[in-house]
């Protein structure tokens, strides 16, 4: 199944974690993926981390969740064209199993990273507090809303209608979103409502669990560089404006179920040198933690990028 990225659906995502089992070359398992359109130059660096997620996760059998990846982008990767994931089986123990997977395009490695799963054990409990009074979703525009009676920058008739609907998620900006301006303060931090278009659909390979953890590894890229741009006062349709992802970690620290809304609280913790780092915690509606993210890319801004 293929869908354009001007749809409001969320068969954008599950077309991209759809994946096929092929020879491997290096390494113990792999498999091929495709990743999405999208109005840029590259593909959506979101593509990468839920497929490894994915090829890695299909390399399981055991039952165990993952709890976390780390993740490095090598090289650019060509929208619309094969990713082929090969993984390494590093280590299956009683309670963690580890495993490396690595991204190829066009006879390079684009991607890399390191996964571990976890049985769980009983034991204690505490989790970070859900940001306090935050508007629910309801009450904010939603990204088509938004941009309906607005233009300007580098923002064309095609971005337009990826940032309105083309994502697979609805995605509400708390303050508004930085398509093409910075508005208020430069705070460094923002928080944003994230839900999918429409009921996730089954993936093949997947458990609904590991698909949504997918959902949730797919979606988190999207904006994590937002509150970076905030405190520079840059906007994603400035002239001039280059960005990247550079690497990236993600902690699963209790199960998720994409149906409903989460809240995407983050913060920029640095900015320097040309890279802006940033942190991201998804909470339930009822303020239950269940993803941490944190992310360093690549700010370049001005006609001299």
């Amino acid at each position: 199944m293929t869908t354009t990225a001007t749809q409001e659906t969320s068969a954008i995502f599950t077309d991209a974690v759809t994946l096929e089992v092929c020879e491997p070359e290096l390494f113990d398992l792999a498999f091929a993926a495709t990743t999405q359109p999208c109005p840029w130059p590259k593909a959506y660096g979101g593509d990468m981390v839920a497929q490894a997620l994915v090829a890695a996760s299909r390399s399981v059998t055991d039952g165990k969740s993952m709890h976390s990846m780390h993740s490095y982008f090598m090289r650019p990767v060509d929208i619309g064209a094969e990713v082929r994931y090969e993984v390494e089986v590093l280590r299956d123990g009683r309670g963690y199993s580890t495993r490396q997977v690595r991204g190829f395009q066009n006879g390079k490695p684009v991607y890399v990273c390191l996964a571990s799963f976890a049985a769980g054990a009983p034991g204690g409990s505490f989790q970070a507090t859900m940001p306090p009074d935050i508007p629910g979703p309801e009450t904010l525009p939603t990204s088509a809303d938004y941009l309906a009676d607005r233009s300007g920058g580098t923002m064309t008739e095609t971005s337009k209608a990826y940032w309105s609907g083309g994502r697979s998620f609805d995605m509400r900006h708390l303050p508004g979103p930085v398509y093409l301006s910075v508005e208020g303060e430069r705070a460094p931090h923002q928080a944003l409502w994230v839900k999918p278009y429409d009921p996730l659909r089954p993936v093949a390979g997947l458990t609904d669990e590991q698909r949504d953890t997918a959902a949730l590894a797919y979606v988190c890229d999207y904006t994590i560089l937002e509150p970076a741009l905030r405190v520079l006062g840059l906007a994603w349709a400035d002239e001039g404006l280059v960005t990247a992802s550079l690497d990236h970690a993600m902690w699963f620290h209790r199960p998720v179920t994409m149906g409903d809304w989460l809240l995407y609280a983050q913060d920029a913790v640095s900015v320097e040198h040309g890279r802006g780092t940033a942190v991201g915690r998804f909470f339930t509606t009822d303020g239950v933690l269940v993803a941490t993210v944190v992310q360093e890319g690549m700010i370049r801004e001005g006609a001299s990028a």
